[in-house]
């Protein structure tokens, strides 16, 4: 990552520019991918059997890339046996996602299916999307019984102006947890932390006690990455009661980084950081690296996504075979409550370009090919893979195959773009064995229980969408600063006063009539 400690995310003056310089281009909508991407195209391989007489849909996809690699046409050509489809998928790196998808846009050569990448690229697509640049398909889905099963509050997270334009990639509503060498922390006689100093505490301890036992001081507590919302920061400060993007105080909505629950926060992180518990340079360290700093064995504590356990424990146990992981959530703040935060129950949606798909009735060509998506035959073939080769059927629910590489390398860059969830597409839950996702799993469930939803999901405010990443990036920068010794209070509230008079009094004010409505 080139720029420190910012999030990869174009600045909302690009992204609105190239929007307002974007026009419908009459062509069929595809492109070879450049350098970086890659093209799964139907040429390339066998045509596949037809289920029925009717000619194959070409339908052609755009989704960001989250391995290494991109996945070979194993699946690819078993869906179009059972879609009746012939699919040209063009993966793009997720790290630079953002830019592709700008750039496309740009030149009126989106696909006939656009994967976004998160919510906040979502919210910068807006503007677009009122340009009129996209199919709206919400009076459409009634016509397909398996888009019908949708959950509707998620929908109306993802409608713009009351209209919906995307489907959604569904996720529980907070994964959000600790996972941690439980190893480690038997020899140290440390147990599971409960609350947010027991979390400072462990790191300490696993950085100063030789928790592996060389006699060199040679590890860190937390390991941590340039993301403060899917990296350890958002979900610290959950803990810690910090509302969700944004909060209610004194009758109004106001953002996260105006109560105090958000400096204290940032003094934790300061606290880990000063104490060398953690990577020094987090705020410039990527994905790859701060889970690297784990799987080598080198780092101890991981705040994220519990349910990546999976992968961690994989690659660890390749270099520290005696090591064990366990997850852990449910942390108190100072108050001796639980709370932590939630999505609105989706973590990417995609659109359908008027530029690629020319008329209605080729929107529903492509709509019926994700309704067949929402079967759980196909449903479990892009989620799990081939049955006896990537998984096997236990007890009802999917057990993975012990060979992992296998099934990252061929499944994993369609399993990120299936739409639904569990509940409406009848996919199989998972079978799990690790005990550290046993415990995952249970502690998703209760967490919902205690998750802080953001009060402005489904707000909208134009400022926001306009200039809401280009005025964040003075708040992050600002957070960063301040863990790292740079900036004092008094800098913080600088910087949150020039977030307000550059335009975030506008968002205030906005989002507050928004709510009031």
């Amino acid at each position: 990552m080139s720029r420190r400690g910012l999030p990869l995310l174009l600045s909302a003056a690009m992204i609105t520019a190239l929007l307002a310089g974007c026009a419908s281009k009459e062509n069929n909508g595809q492109e070879e991918p450049s350098a970086g991407g890659s093209s799964s195209s139907p040429e390339s391989s066998a045509a596949a059997p037809s289920p029925s007489e009717e000619k194959p849909t070409e339908i052609t996809i755009m989704l960001p890339l989250n391995v290494a690699e991109t996945p070979p046409d194993t699946i690819k050509k078993e869906l179009e046996k059972l879609t009746n489809t012939k699919l040209t998928y063009q993966f793009f790196p997720a790290d630079t996602y953002e830019e592709k998808l700008a750039s496309t846009l740009a030149t009126g050569s989106l696909p006939d299916v656009t994967y976004l990448k998160n919510q906040a690229t979502f919210v910068q697509m807006k503007g677009a999307i009122r340009d009129g640049q996209f199919w709206e398909i919400g009076p459409y889905l009634s016509e397909f019984p398996n888009l019908s099963k949708l959950k509707p509050q998620i929908l109306d997270n993802t409608k713009v102006d009351g209209k919906l334009y995307s489907l959604y990639i569904g996720r529980p509503l907070a994964r959000q947890g600790l996972i941690y060498r439980k190893d480690w922390a038997d020899k140290l006689n440390l147990k599971a932390p409960e609350t947010v100093d027991e979390v400072v505490a462990m790191a300490k301890a696993f950085t100063e006690n030789d928790p592996d036992g060389n006699g060199q001081p040679d590890t860190i507590g937390l390991t941590d990455r340039n993301d403060l919302i899917y990296g350890a920061f958002k979900t610290l400060a959950s803990w810690l009661g910090t509302p969700n993007n944004w909060g209610e105080k004194d009758g109004q909505l106001q953002p996260e980084f105006m109560f105090p629950q958000y400096v204290a926060a940032m003094d934790i992180m300061k606290e880990i950081r000063d104490a060398k518990a953690m990577n020094q340079d987090f705020a410039a360290t990527s994905k790859t690296d701060s889970v690297n700093l784990l799987t080598s064995g080198k780092a101890g504590l991981y705040i994220g996504s519990m349910q990546d356990i999976d992968s961690l424990n994989k690659d660890l146990i390749k270099n520290v075979p005696t090591a064990v992981l366990d997850t852990q959530a449910l942390i108190k703040g100072p108050d001796g409550k639980a709370t932590t935060w939630a999505i609105p129950g989706y973590n990417n949606v995609l659109l359908f370009p008027k530029s690629a798909i020319k008329d209605e009735a080729e929107l529903k060509k492509v709509l019926a090919f994700f309704d067949k998506m929402m079967t759980p035959e196909v449903a479990n073939l892009m989620y799990w893979g081939i049955e006896g080769t990537h998984y096997t059927v236990v007890d009802g629910k999917a057990k993975v195959s012990d060979d992992k590489d296998l099934v990252e390398r061929e499944v994993k860059g369609y399993k990120d773009s299936v739409i639904g969830e569990a509940e409406t597409n009848g996919m199989y839950e998972s079978y799990n064995t690790l005990e550290g996702r046993i415990h995952a799993e249970e502690f998703i469930i209760e967490n919902e229980k205690i998750a802080i939803h953001d009060p402005t999901t489904a707000l909208d405010s134009e400022t926001f969408t306009e200039r809401g990443q280009e005025l964040q990036t003075l708040i992050t920068d600002a957070t960063y600063q301040y863990i790292y010794g740079n900036l004092d209070k008094a800098g913080f509230d600088k910087a949150v006063e020039e977030w307000k008079s550059r335009g975030g009094d506008k968002i205030i004010e906005e989002f507050n009539a928004a709510y009031k409505q």
